[in-house]
């Protein structure tokens, strides 16, 4: 199914974003932020979700969030956030949380493997909790960003290794880091969500599909067994309804 995701939306009220998302689109990952704080909107979309025809997902929190932390307080606080949001998912009956994998220090450098073993801690304690909620986490592959783990299939795998998390393949993401066959190749039985916007390889700029050089439609193809949701996560709802236009234009 093509579903929808934007953090433009978490600015305004969740029953208002719903309103016209569902005008258009029958999934929705909400984008857990500012007003979408699951914390604040969980009862009250429990209340109205139902008299809608959709179905949710959720994307956890990046913008006070690192579970690569080496400050240990923080990589609990981090952590344990994630897991709040699996106790709201499993409310709403939401059975998806894309996550993303954290960051290496910004200030100090040589720190790489040591974020990478403080990641590792908090996805082990996060797949074990998930199982006890029958909740998917989806680690997502990070675009070139310099202070970012994950970018690579590498990476993912690394990440992952001793798991049963799942991979959220962001194909705008791979395809500023050059990933995107070899992640589909070595990680497509992992999928269990899919990010779709587009850009020129060199930046993560979440433009409108066709807006620039990734061929949707050659990607897509090299997965056919993957059969769960397509998320556009767009910057706004206007260019989400045109990417939706045009990858059904791609496979009508």
């Amino acid at each position: 199914m093509i579903g929808v995701s934007s953090t433009e939306f978490s600015a305004y009220q969740v029953e208002e974003v719903l309103e016209e998302v569902s005008k258009v689109f029958k999934h929705w990952e909400i984008f857990a932020e500012a007003e979408h704080n699951l914390n604040a909107i969980t009862s009250r979309l429990a209340t109205i979700k139902d008299s809608y025809k959709m179905t949710f997902s959720i994307h956890a929190p990046i913008c006070d969030i690192n579970i690569a932390s080496l400050n240990e307080r923080m990589r609990e606080a981090s952590t344990l956030e994630t897991i709040t949001m699996m106790e709201y998912a499993a409310n709403l009956n939401v059975k998806t949380i894309t996550i993303h994998p954290g960051l290496y220090s910004m200030a100090v450098p040589y720190q790489e493997d040591k974020s990478v073993v403080s990641a590792k801690k908090s996805l082990r304690m996060l797949d074990r909790i998930s199982n006890e909620y029958g909740i998917t986490i989806a680690v997502e592959n990070m675009p070139e960003f310099p202070f970012a783990l994950g970018r690579t299939a590498e990476e993912i795998k690394d990440l992952l290794d001793g798991t049963n998390l799942k991979v959220c393949f962001d194909i705008g993401h791979a395809n500023t880091t050059d990933q995107i066959d070899t992640i589909i190749e070595s990680l497509s039985d992992r999928f269990a969500n899919v990010h779709i916007h587009d850009n020129m390889g060199e930046n993560d700029e979440h433009r409108t599909v066709g807006n620039g050089n990734i061929d949707f439609k050659k990607a897509l193809m090299k997965f056919p067994k993957y059969n769960g949701n397509l998320i556009i996560e767009a910057k706004s709802f206007q260019s989400a309804v045109e990417s939706k236009e045009k990858l059904e234009k791609m496979f009508s």
